[in-house]
């Protein structure tokens, strides 16, 4: 079996751990000589991103496509590139899967947000994840090809955890009473994804987080307790000192179900919360 990957990032790399034990042959598109180089060290096969012709050859002979590139203001850039590309190589693969995010649902004040909810994303990237989820899904249409959709919170794991941004010194609580965010341990994302590969459907879309929806101040907070260090004072909200990136992070809050990839993937998140996914990364060094 074969899986080629556009965007090979944090998220696409635990898949490919989580497929290559299984005897799945990954190729993946990069940008620069380093990434190539890298991609080559962990058995991946490195297809430059723009070489219409090259990953028209990959996708000749591949069973899955996985999309995790975020779009730019042109949309997403993998349609310029995998649309030609499919159609050059009369390719049908079985499976091919897009990452948006949760944000695509906005703000909806602590409420539960599911997969039917009205999409009514308030920041620019939501905005483009919108338009990009549409896009694909047209293209599976039109094309006949089995398309779906998988919205992600917060991404955590080793390398990128409260754990890190506490050790760095750069941690923050922030004081926002009655926010909170969904998460997911990437391990558990790379497992939903290996369902969702299992279980095609077309038009498919599934949010793809823990069970438990908590404030970044309580998970600063418990990270610190495991590490054994005091736990950075809380700090007040204030949306206009923060970065863009905080503040789009921080003007939304809503609570995040995930029992529909349960029911038609058959998935359980090794790690229900915080709790479970931090408490293994500290066991694994990280």
């Amino acid at each position: 079996m074969r899986l080629f990957i556009y965007g090979y990032g944090f998220a696409a790399q635990a898949l490919t751990r989580r497929l290559q034990p299984q005897g799945w042959n990954i190729s993946a598109t990069y940008r620069t000589p380093d990434a190539a180089q890298a991609m080559t060290d962990q058995g991946v096969d490195p297809v430059a991103a723009d070489d219409i012709a090259g990953v028209a050859e990959h996708l000749a002979r591949t069973q899955a496509i996985l999309i995790a590139a975020p779009p730019g203001p042109e949309g997403c850039p993998a349609l310029q590139v995998l649309v030609p590309a499919l159609a050059r190589a009369q390719a049908f693969p079985d499976w091919i899967g897009y990452l948006s995010t949760t944000g695509v649902y906005g703000d909806r004040k602590g409420g539960w947000v599911f997969e039917d909810s009205r999409l009514a994303a308030q920041s620019t990237e939501g905005a483009r994840r919108v338009g990009a989820e549409r896009d694909w899904l047209e293209v599976g249409r039109g094309m006949g090809l089995t398309v779906t959709v998988h919205r992600l919170p917060g991404i955590y794991g080793p390398g990128r955890s409260a754990f890190d941004r506490l050790r760095e010194g750069k941690a923050r609580r922030i004081a926002a009473p009655g926010q909170v965010f969904s998460r997911i341990h990437v391990d558990d994302l790379a497992a939903g994804l290996d369902a969702s590969m299992a279980r095609p459907r077309a038009g498919g879309a599934y949010n793809l987080c823990d069970d438990e929806p908590a404030s970044n101040s309580d998970v600063v907070a418990h990270a610190a307790r495991l590490l054994g260090m005091e736990p950075p004072p809380e700090e007040p909200l204030d949306l206009e000192a923060m970065t863009p990136q905080a503040r789009r992070f921080y003007a939304e809050s809503k609570r995040v179900a995930n029992a529909r990839a349960k029911a038609e993937l058959g998935w359980r998140p090794v790690y229900p919360s915080y709790r479970e996914g931090l408490a293994a990364i500290l066991a694994a060094g990280g």
